[in-house]
């Protein structure tokens, strides 16, 4: 094996630095959007009613399709849904021609002709960690909320409180707490996951790498380098985790 080739590197500096950057804006948004997107189907996994007519239709127009979403995405490898969006879903609504946002007047035929080319793949990437990492996150969720005592729910609901105030009051700040460190393993896997999208062409880490490796015929010294920023960035990332957590353990001791 020859020595590391370090001009190779210095070379496509600014290629690696654009792919971090386009790898930790793509880590930011997804992990807020699939937060948000995992608490919804969480709640909605839990959603149910003692009597009345809302007991059948929660379970069977609520419960039952969550279950349903969340065992496909957790069932079915990411690489596939990043392709089922990128080819087929992001194409049915922002087509140029027919997609569903342009024939319904939602969006004019250049702009989507545009997003389609400049932003094609960050859509997909997006979109498609987005929902797989709301499958997750909705367990995540719905496991930190079952792990509160029913004791306080009865208790706020008693004081007068109605579901809602009581999840965003009482509930959910508790389990949150539970919570962080597999949200924050989620958010190192989405870091890593984002490597991916490269295949469909989103300038990230990934596809500089394989830029270089295929203009120097070389791999040692490109993908070693990723490899090192993505641990770099997980590092940072699992640092972040661990000081919200005892940020978190104090609030809780006073």
């Amino acid at each position: 094996m020859t020595g590391f080739r370090w001009e190779i590197i210095s070379e496509y500096a600014p290629l690696f630095v654009q792919g971090a950057l386009m790898t930790i804006k793509c880590t930011i948004i997804c992990v807020i959007l699939g937060t948000t997107w995992g608490l919804l189907l969480g709640l909605g996994r839990m959603a149910r009613a003692d009597d009345g007519p809302w007991k059948h239709v929660l379970r069977f127009a609520v419960q039952w399709p969550v279950r349903i979403y969340v065992s496909a995405f957790r069932g079915t490898p990411l690489f596939v849904q990043i392709m089922v969006v990128h080819f087929a879903l992001v194409p049915l609504f922002i087509n140029p021609r027919d997609g569903i946002l342009v024939v319904n007047g939602l969006m004019s035929s250049d702009l989507a002709r545009a997003l389609r080319s400049d932003y094609g793949a960050f859509l997909s990437c997006v979109v498609a960690i987005t929902l797989n990492a709301g499958a997750y996150v909705s367990e995540i969720f719905r496991a930190g909320i079952q792990s509160i005592d029913n004791g306080q729910m009865e208790a706020s609901r008693a004081l007068g409180m109605g579901w809602g105030k009581t999840m965003r009051k009482v509930i959910l700040p508790q389990a949150f707490r539970r919570i962080l460190p597999p949200l924050g393993n989620n958010a190192i896997a989405i870091v890593k996951d984002s490597s991916l999208a490269s295949a469909i062409g989103l300038a990230d880490l990934a596809y500089a790498a394989r830029t270089v490796s295929g203009a120097y015929a070389t791999y040692w010294e490109p993908y070693l380098t990723i490899s090192l920023v993505y641990w770099v960035l997980t590092f940072l990332l699992s640092l972040l985790v661990q000081h919200m957590e005892k940020r978190f353990g104090k609030s809780d001791s006073r």
